[in-house]
């Protein structure tokens, strides 16, 4: 079985002589939710629409299911539930009405797929009301709906939780973490708030002006914004000796670089030095770092977050 749902390697998309995704090289593996972080305007939305078949590339090339051929393409394209930009509904209809639309236009068989999916987006007792009398949180969940039928293996949100207030926020997660726990549903997810989705990604990338400029999993995330002393000794490994044998402590990591990140006696800068040069090494650098997920991604973007 292919470990990866999705592959690109150097996608571009130019509009013009604008670069709206650049050579992007992009990989989602079957199980993840991946967190597709960028500012407005930094590329979310045209690569997530070349995903989905909504507009097609100019050059790379674009993998889904383990497919890269424009016929294989097609039909992997069709196992992927999405929802781009604001979800197509009829406002004048009922949420049943609005899934038996959809059903049609995908030519799903039978119509219990409908009740089946209302009830997993809890919008099963809505009757008769009209689609244009939901609250936006309802609205956005119809929205995930009309995206899941069909049983889809791969789902993908363009800024699903724009303009949700933090209740419908917190609904919205949940639902996702749900599908994903129970269903093994692989998700693709955009926003341009870091904080959002650290509370539910398991895999970010980053985008900034058409590339992607940083994939990582939550840990490696966590590490790099986690506080902690950062050294540099002449002799790595004597560092980390000193430091299991003389300071007890095991939180800590190397670097290829062999630099020590040690994650624990942050208050104790002068301990841990002193542990270090008692033991004959020659300290290069001692500092304490660490971000927090809306500086580090500031850093990387090379300014404001826009949160």
């Amino acid at each position: 079985m292919n470990e990866y749902i999705l592959r690109t390697e150097e996608i571009t998309k130019t509009y013009k002589n604008y670069a709206a995704v650049n050579k992007v090289n992009l990989t989602v593996k079957k199980g993840d939710i991946y967190g597709f972080i960028g500012q407005n305007g930094a590329g979310k939305s045209t690569m997530l629409r070349l995903v989905t078949g909504l507009g097609f590339p100019d050059s790379g090339t674009l993998e889904i299911f383990g497919e890269n051929a424009d016929k294989g393409l097609n039909a992997a394209q069709k196992r992927i539930g999405a929802i781009i930009e604001n979800p197509a509904l009829f406002l004048n209809m009922t949420a049943e009405q609005n899934l038996e639309v959809h059903r049609l236009q995908k030519g799903i068989p039978g119509k219990q797929c409908i009740a089946d999916t209302l009830k997993l987006v809890e919008l099963e007792n809505t009757g008769n009301k009209k689609v244009k009398n939901f609250s936006l949180g309802m609205k956005q969940r119809l929205g995930l709906a009309t995206a899941l039928l069909g049983d889809p293996e791969f789902l993908i949100l363009d800024e699903p939780t724009n303009g949700l207030d933090p209740i419908g926020i917190v609904e919205l997660r949940g639902l996702i973490q749900k599908l994903n726990r129970e269903k093994g549903l692989t998700v693709l997810i955009s926003s341009h708030i870091l904080s959002e989705l650290y509370q539910l990604a398991t895999t970010y990338g980053i985008i900034h002006e058409g590339r992607l400029i940083e994939e990582l999993t939550l840990r490696e995330l966590d590490n790099k914004c986690r506080q902690h002393l950062k050294i540099k000794v002449n002799d790595t490994e004597k560092g980390v000796t000193i430091l299991e044998e003389q300071l007890n402590t095991t939180d800590f990591e190397v670097s290829p670089d062999g630099s020590i990140s040690l994650y624990n006696h942050l208050n104790e800068v002068r301990k841990v030095s002193s542990a270090l040069t008692s033991g004959g090494l020659i300290i290069e650098h001692l500092s304490q770092n660490g971000d927090s997920l809306e500086s580090y991604f500031s850093k990387l973007v090379g300014g404001d977050s826009h949160e």
